[in-house]
């Protein structure tokens, strides 16, 4: 058995008899504290899950078996570590972190978008009141969670991805063509669904001259007929969920200001330099992948759950989606070996009290173990009075003691007047997992810290499954599929359910 693989075993083994998290807490009076990390302005807390000393011994040791330190010195130098593609990774030289040269080649990327913001607003393009950003995946998810959660900046903002063309239709309704500039991205300036709308887009405002694009591919962007001057570029070895610190975030640091594009990379590079050199006992992102590791690949847990308690990181689920279930959602290991252990847990989520009047109950008594993980803000986001605040605040605490606690068979009977079908009703098993963490304000640098923070996360859980996050080829067999079907209008090569539901669908169309 070679060096992982007794790693492996011996979580296995401390998985096996994890104490409950009441016992957890009692046998270490010192818990909360010990696992709790401050860092950036980001509070982590991983106290309220099975964590236990024997679990946490194994997962380091299973992260030492795994080269875990050498592999993420990899990472910052700018080496190959996304061996199906032959790539390095580079985001992080994005915002200033990692090897000279790929820090460089962003610094000189950098420079361009800014000087293409500071353009936009001495009115090189005219006036403009609206931005209309089109891309689909990382490059779009990444500028929308920033937009969307930083506040209204000086543009009226939008960001498109579907190729449902109500989408587009919707946005276009509530701009001015004269004073709109669009944003296409699009790392290879060919994916299906960013060009249709693009060229929709390009028909709606008469041209190009008010179009800037942003691309690994910058000849194509030319050749589709955006003037050269208005492409950015950003590596090949930049990946999309990855890239909002690249030309991506353009459309960001447009809407909100270059000082605020510029606070945002330098709360990631905080976050940088604490998971290059924290301890592995007090490194925020590796603590919480650790408890990732656990849950899903020795505890049993599918999903985990993320419930964003701030209305301005509502679309932080979703963006968590894609950087976890396609960096981590594989099924072979780095050398393409097929995986005996399950990959990443599904993620899934909502925002705040409107997801604990729909989906807490299950958490609370269904039969599934789903850890949580809740993400609050200290300082509010409005100026209306303090309840609201306060109540937030304390409705998501409340959520993780209750699902730690539970409620007993006795307690139920006393508040059911002895009726006991009523109090099996109102019994709640309790020991149910929960992380939180806790930023004190919502701004660029405690956003650009969070986002780096899942980044590395993700990252670290990768290595200890063994597995390579910065592919995806999992996303090309149904768009290649797609794009034979529109070839041939028939499908060929479908089966006959698939076949026949294109013909019953593309009637319309024939």
């Amino acid at each position: 058995m070679d060096e992982r693989s007794t790693a492996w075993a011996a979580v296995a083994e401390a998985a096996r008899e994890v104490p409950t998290l009441a016992g957890l807490f009692g046998a270490d009076t010192g818990r909360a504290g010990r696992l709790s990390v401050d860092v950036a302005g980001l509070h982590l807390d991983v106290s309220k899950t099975h964590l236990s000393p024997g679990a946490e011994a194994g997962l380091a040791g299973l992260l030492g078996a795994s080269g875990f330190e050498s592999v993420r010195a990899a990472l910052f130098s700018g080496a190959a570590v996304n061996p199906s593609e032959g790539r390095a990774a580079t985001h992080a030289a994005e915002r200033g972190s990692g090897s000279g040269q790929a820090v460089a080649g962003a610094d000189t990327a950098r420079a361009m978008t800014q000087r293409l913001v500071e353009r936009v607003a001495a009115g090189a393009f005219g006036e403009i009141r609206h931005i209309l950003h089109i891309g689909i995946g990382g490059s779009a998810l990444g500028p929308a969670l920033l937009v969307d959660a930083l506040g209204e900046g000086r543009y009226d903002t939008h960001i498109i991805s579907n190729i449902d063309g109500v989408a587009l239709e919707r946005a276009m309704r509530a701009c001015d063509p004269a004073r709109t500039l669009v944003v296409v991205v699009s790392k290879t300036f060919t994916t299906i669904e960013t060009m249709t709308n693009a060229e929709s887009a390009r028909d709606w405002i008469g041209g190009t001259a008010r179009f800037v694009a942003v691309t690994a591919a910058p000849e194509k962007a030319v050749a589709w007929g955006i003037l050269k001057e208005n492409v950015l570029g950003f590596a090949e070895s930049v990946g999309g969920r990855y890239s909002l610190w690249s030309a991506v975030g353009v459309t960001a640091a447009l809407t909100l200001g270059w000082p605020a594009f510029e606070a945002l990379l330098a709360g990631a590079r905080a976050m940088d330099r604490h998971f290059e050199t924290a301890p592995m006992e007090a490194n925020a992102p590796v603590l919480a992948a650790m408890v990732d590791v656990l849950y899903a690949a020795f505890l049993g847990a599918e999903t985990r759950a993320v419930f964003a308690y701030d209305e301005r990181l509502r679309l932080l689920p979703s963006f968590l989606q894609q950087l976890e279930m396609e960096s981590n959602g594989k099924r072979v290991d780095r050398e393409g070996g097929a995986l005996t252990h399950p990959s990443a847990a599904i993620t899934w989520g909502g925002t705040g009290t409107d997801a604990q009047h729909a989906v807490f109950q299950l958490l609370h008594q269904g039969t599934h173990l789903v850890p949580a993980e809740f993400v609050m803000v200290k300082t509010p986001g409005h100026g209306l009075g303090a309840a609201h605040h306060r109540q937030l605040l304390v409705n998501a605490i409340a959520q993780g003691a209750a699902l730690m606690r539970g409620r007993t068979m006795e307690e139920a009977l006393a508040l059911s007047g002895g009726d006991a079908a009523l109090a099996a009703a109102k019994t709640f098993p309790g020991n149910r997992p929960s992380s939180a963490i806790v930023l004190e304000r919502l701004d660029p640098h405690t956003l650009g810290a969070l986002v780096a923070f899942y980044e590395h996360r993700t990252f670290t859980a990768a290595v200890m499954l063994g597995i390579n996050p910065f592919d995806q080829w999992g996303v090309e067999l149904g768009k290649e599929m797609a794009h034979a079907a529109l070839g041939d209008g028939a499908g060929a090569g479908f089966d006959a359910s698939s076949r026949a539901l294109l013909a019953r669908a593309l009637t319309n169309f024939a």
